[in-house]
C-alpha cells in the first residue's frame, strides 16, 4: 500500500476503535469484583461450548448407532464412566551380597489404570507402565522409561453369578479369590507360596471366569496361551496353561485351593502345581493377621527322584500399627526339589501413610543362597509410593 493511501486510512481505522474504547471506559468494574468474589466456580472449562451429544452412561444412555454423529463428542474428555487411577513407586537402597546392587542404587516406576463401563456391569480395563532402575527383588514395575500397555482386558457378567474376562498380557488368575491378606513387598513373597498355580506366566492371551457359589464360596477358571504370537493357542507350537480354583472367605478367614497344569519350556511334557492358601484374621485389637500358603509341582517329564518340589510361605501383617501397616514373612525363595533343603526368604517392612495418597515404605530382606561360594544377600531398601 502506497504511503499517501495509509494516511487516508489511518482517521477511518481511529474511527472504528473509538466506540471500543469508550465502552471499555463504562465498564463496571465494581460488578466484575463482586462477580469474582462471589461462590461461582470458574476454570478453563467453563468458558468451552457444550457438546450436543451426551456420553454414554452407564445404563446404555446417550447410545447413537448413526457413526456420522459421532464428532460431537468431546474429543479431548473423559466418558462419563471412565476413570483413572495413577501411582509411582521410589525408591533407594543396596543389596550386599548382591554384586550388581552392592552400591546405593535408585528404582522408580510409573503406572496409569484406565477402566470404562458400556453396560454397567462390564468393564474393559488398560493398564500403562514404565519403570527403571536397580533393586531388582521390588515388586516394580521395569519396562524401562516408556510406557507401555502391561495389560488390556474385558470382564462382565453374565445373569447374577457368573462372571467372565479375556485379554492379553494378563494373569490367567484374574478372577481368583486366593486366600491371602499379606501384602509383600519382595518378589519372592508377594505371590503368598503360590508361585506357579496362581499363572501368572506372561503367556499372552488369557482368559477366565468365575462363579459365585453363595455363602462365600467361589470357583475360578483361568488359561494363558501364546496367542498373541504367531504359534497361535492350543497348538503344538504353542505353550499353554490352564487351571482353577475353589475357595471360601469371610471377613475372619479364608482357604483357596489352587490348580495349574503349565506346559514345559520344551514343550515335551507339563507341570502340575497344586496350592493351598489360608487366613486368619482375629477380630482382636493389636493382634496381626496370619496368611500361610504351600504348593506342590509334580514335573511328569523329570526322574522319579527330581520330579517333585515344593514351595511354602507365612506371613504376619498389623493393619493398624501406629499410622501405617507392619508385616513380616518367611518362605522359600524359590521352588526346592524334594531331595533337598529350600533356600528361605525374610522380609519385614512397615508403611507409614505420610500423607494422603503417599506411603513410606522402609524394607529389609534376606535371602538365603546355599551355593558354595556365594554369600546370603540382605537388601536395606526406602521405598515411597503416590497414589493419585
Amino acid at each position: 500500500m502506497k504511503f499517501f493511501q495509509k494516511i487516508l486510512l489511518a482517521p477511518a481505522v481511529a474511527g472504528l476503535f473509538s466506540p471500543i474504547a469508550a465502552n471499555a471506559s463504562e465498564a463496571n468494574l465494581k460488578g466484575v469484583t463482586h462477580y469474582s468474589e462471589s461462590g461461582i466456580q470458574i476454570n478453563l472449562d467453563s468458558f468451552k461450548p457444550l457438546s450436543t451429544k451426551n456420553p454414554l452412561l452407564a445404563g446404555g444412555e446417550g447410545m447413537n448407532h448413526n457413526h456420522s454423529d459421532s464428532s460431537d463428542f468431546d474429543s479431548d474428555s473423559f466418558s462419563s464412566t471412565t476413570t483413572a487411577s495413577f501411582s509411582s513407586n521410589w525408591a533407594i537402597g543396596a543389596v550386599e551380597g548382591l554384586t550388581a546392587e552392592e552400591k546405593v542404587g535408585v528404582a522408580w516406576d510409573y503406572q496409569i489404570d484406565l477402566t470404562t463401563s458400556f453396560t454397567g456391569n462390564d468393564s474393559l480395563d488398560v493398564s500403562l507402565d514404565a519403570g527403571s532402575g536397580s533393586l531388582s527383588e521390588l515388586d516394580l514395575n521395569g519396562n524401562g522409561s516408556g510406557l507401555i500397555v502391561d495389560g488390556i482386558g474385558y470382564t462382565t457378567t453374565l445373569g447374577e453369578r457368573l462372571t467372565v474376562f479375556f485379554g492379553d498380557t494378563m494373569d490367567g488368575s484374574t478372577l481368583y479369590n486366593t486366600a491371602c491378606v499379606y501384602g509383600g513387598q519382595t518378589n519372592a513373597l508377594d505371590d503368598c507360596g503360590n508361585l506357579n498355580s496362581a499363572l501368572a506366566l506372561g503367556f499372552g492371551t488369557t482368559a477366565g471366569a468365575s462363579f459365585d457359589l453363595g455363602s462365600g464360596f467361589t470357583a475360578a477358571l483361568g488359561y494363558e496361551g501364546e496367542g498373541n504370537s504367531s504359534k497361535g493357542i492350543l497348538t503344538d507350537e504353542g505353550r499353554d496353561a490352564f487351571g482353577g480354583q475353589l475357595a471360601f472367605s469371610n471377613d475372619t478367614f479364608g482357604v483357596s485351593v489352587t490348580w495349574a497344569n503349565i506346559e514345559n519350556a520344551d514343550l515335551a511334557g507339563s507341570t502340575v502345581s497344586t496350592g493351598l492358601n489360608a487366613y486368619y484374621t482375629p477380630e482382636i485389637a493389636n493382634f496381626p493377621s496370619i496368611s500361610v500358603g504351600f504348593e506342590n509341582n509334580h514335573d511328569d517329564t523329570a526322574s522319579s527322584d527330581t520330579d517333585e518340589s515344593s514351595h511354602y510361605f507365612v506371613g504376619i501383617q498389623f493393619d493398624e500399627f501406629g499410622d501405617g501397616t507392619f508385616g513380616a514373612a518367611l518362605g522359600s525363595k524359590d521352588a526346592y526339589k524334594e531331595n533337598s533343603d529350600a533356600e528361605v526368604m525374610y522380609e519385614a517392612y512397615y508403611s507409614y501413610n505420610y500423607a494422603d495418597g503417599m506411603t513410606i515404605t522402609p524394607i529389609v530382606y534376606v535371602k538365603e543362597n546355599a551355593a558354595d561360594n556365594v554369600d546370603d544377600e540382605t537388601g536395606i531398601i526406602l521405598k515411597t509410593t503416590f497414589s493419585f
